[in-house]
């Protein structure tokens, strides 16, 4: 489905990215884990073309790498940033309507629909995005990005800074989005929920992949965990 093969990326002179290879395949969840600093968030931001990769990145075997971040996104991927982007202005309802895609009859995810699964985001429909707390900010960064029907989300740092009743709700909301049939790309620093909803970890560490395996090849391995991971 998206497919890295050794991946390299600057900002100015400073060489962020050093030949990063992973993939994600169709329906799985999958976790990039790291310390700050390893390269993580920019991984995601260089394959939505936020920065300009060298190396090729591949979606359902076409080349992507060089698009313009919309054009990728009209490909059905889809992006949440660390930082939300919210409109706090705007209604829980209208940020949801910015996240639709025009000309598609039929997709996955609709308002009603949304509001039904996550009726947390139903009650605060009508609220301005601003005054939402921290959790239901996040619900709504995800649910929006999910209005424009992806098949693919990738997920920065979705409870960081959250506390631990609405890491689990965000938990949730993500193996809901997974039984859809939508693969996820998780930037998460807590091991506990990539351990637990993921198919398949890497480990970042220095803008390098320094482990690729499965939950329990990494709950085996103290010594990843100890040099790469926050534990």
């Amino acid at each position: 489905m998206l497919e890295i093969d050794d991946l390299h990326a600057y900002y100015g002179k400073s060489h962020i990215l050093h030949g990063v290879t992973m993939r994600v395949g169709e329906g799985e969840i999958v976790s990039l884990l790291g310390r700050n600093g390893g390269g993580r968030s920019t991984t995601v931001k260089t394959i939505m073309g936020e920065v300009p990769p060298c190396g090729a990145i591949r979606w359902r075997g076409e080349r992507i790498d060089g698009k313009k971040p919309h054009e990728i996104a009209r490909l059905g991927l889809g992006y949440v940033p660390e930082n939300r982007d919210i409109f706090p202005d705007l209604t829980v309802r209208e940020n949801l309507v910015l996240g639709m895609k025009t000309g598609r009859e039929k997709t996955r995810w609709c308002i009603d629909d949304v509001f039904t699964l996550f009726p947390q985001l139903a009650a605060r429909c009508d609220a301005p995005g601003g005054v939402l707390s921290g959790g239901e900010q996040q619900m709504l960064a995800i649910c929006r990005t999910l209005m424009g029907d992806p098949d693919l989300i990738m997920v920065d740092e979705p409870t960081e800074g959250l506390a631990p009743m609405l890491v689990e709700i965000v938990r949730g909301l993500l193996e809901k989005i997974a039984q859809r049939g939508v693969a996820i790309l998780l930037i998460e620093q807590k091991l506990t929920i990539a351990l637990a909803i993921s198919h398949r970890l890497y480990v970042m560490g220095h803008g390098r992949i320094v482990f690729e395996g499965t939950p329990g090849d990494l709950a085996s391995n103290e010594a990843v965990r100890k040099e790469w991971l926050e534990v």
